[in-house]
């Protein structure tokens, strides 16, 4: 089978890694791809969202199969394209993305689906100006759109809400905001693999949001992850399946948009249960990068129950290890930050239990120069939590470039 995998991060990274351990695949080609990714895929001058060049390439070069990555694509209508050309292509429809796409969209069908989710109000932004004057805080504030996960603030006062609505105000004047009730607790994500009706459970996971130690600072992609989620129960898997995951994708089908693919649901564990904080129509980054190492079932034999609509047949094969990943970024992420800085120390890692998964990275000669806010992410194996900290750590450590900022805390 020859592969197109579409994005150049470290979830496509990822993807890459796992979609080569088939013996059923003889090519993977990865638009665009980075310089890790090279190692293992023929990189296409192609951008994720440039969806009609994509289809030409994969008619061209005879793709038998083209798995998306990031969100963008998706929300474009990428599967409706190839599948309208008669060509195979794993996620969901664009109306189905919806559900990550539009934050007001997911919000108005979990309170229809009456699927737990904190109470909130949709308004246009220059309404909530006003509106952020009469509510109690903290509260959260969500823009509707896609913003690479930096889109949320958990405003503590006035100032904080004022200062969240001008940030989201200059990225989209037009655009809407969700003014949220906060809720208190454990934030994990709950992945699910969806075939139009059946969801089948894939594993869990937990990210490091915040740029900072303990949790400070500004959002960002995600600096680092675990999994499985030490706190999800096998019970509260059950849980979560019977009143989120199949309500879910029984109201998707009502909708007229029955849901395919891979369905990332952000939980926060409450004393009153579990709550959904918000939906994804794919993989996340760097959540990716911790579950795929653990899964031993071939992705691609995944991939085809899901089109076969044979997910209750499917029995996943997971290792016994963990997995920790920790993201280095560049100086200055998530705010601006400089490219072009030369990484050195990549060529010294050879620990078998270690991969290192590029995010933003560009091959010059024989360098390798950063090319993103988040430039590499090193997941690490291990029998425990201790194992795999210290052998993820380790590989950070060997490595450096100009500016090189990481969290010390992932894992503990």
């Amino acid at each position: 089978m020859n592969i197109l995998v579409v994005g150049g991060g470290g979830r496509e990274a990822a993807l890459v890694h796992k979609i080569a351990q088939s013996p059923r695949v003889t090519k993977i080609f990865c638009a665009p791809g980075n310089a890790g990714i090279a190692k293992q895929a023929t990189l296409v001058p192609i951008a994720a969202d440039q969806i009609e060049s994509l289809l030409s390439f994969a008619k061209e070069n005879e793709i038998d199969l083209t798995v998306v990555g990031p969100e963008i694509p998706l929300s474009l209508g990428i599967v409706d394209l190839f599948i309208k050309e008669g060509l195979r292509i794993f996620g969901p429809t664009a109306k189905a993305a919806q559900i990550e796409s539009s934050k007001a969209f997911s919000k108005r069908f979990m309170q229809k689906y009456k699927i737990p989710t904190a109470e909130a109000d949709v308004l246009q932004i220059a309404d909530a100006y006003e509106r952020i004057k009469t509510v109690a805080m903290p509260i959260v504030l969500k823009m509707d759109g896609l913003a690479s996960g930096k889109g949320v603030c958990m405003a503590n006062n006035l100032q904080e809400a004022q200062a969240a609505l001008n940030e989201f105000n200059t990225k989209d004047k037009a655009g809407s905001v969700l003014l949220e009730r906060f809720l208190a607790g454990i934030e994990a994500t709950f992945f699910v693999i969806a075939d139009g009706e059946i969801g089948l459970f894939l594993s869990t996971a937990q990210d490091y949001k915040r740029i900072f130690d303990d949790d400070l600072g500004p959002n960002t992609g995600g600096m680092g992850a675990i999994s499985p989620s030490p706190v999800m129960t096998p019970e509260m898997v059950e849980e979560v399946m019977r009143k989120v995951v199949d309500p879910t994708l029984k109201g998707m089908i009502q909708e007229g948009m029955p849901y395919q693919g891979i369905l990332y649901v952000g939980l926060i564990l409450t004393q009153e249960g579990p709550f959904v904080l918000e939906f994804n129509a794919r993989l996340g980054d760097p959540e990716t990068q911790v579950v795929l190492p653990r899964l031993k079932t071939d992705w691609i034999d995944v991939i085809e129950a899901v089109e076969e609509h044979r997910l209750d047949k499917l029995q996943l094969e997971w290792r016994d290890d963990v997995a920790v990943c920790v993201v280095m970024a560049s100086g200055g992420y998530p705010g601006d930050y400089q490219s072009g800085e030369v990484i050195s120390g990549l060529s010294q890692i050879n620990d078998l239990h270690l991969l290192p998964f590029h995010s933003g990275t560009k091959g010059s000669g024989d360098r390798v120069l950063t090319q993103g806010g988040r430039v590499l992410s090193f997941t690490a194996l291990g029998k425990d939590w201790h194992e795999a900290r210290a052998r993820a750590y380790r590989a950070v450590h060997q490595v450096s470039f100009q500016g090189m900022q990481y969290r010390k805390d992932i894992g503990e």
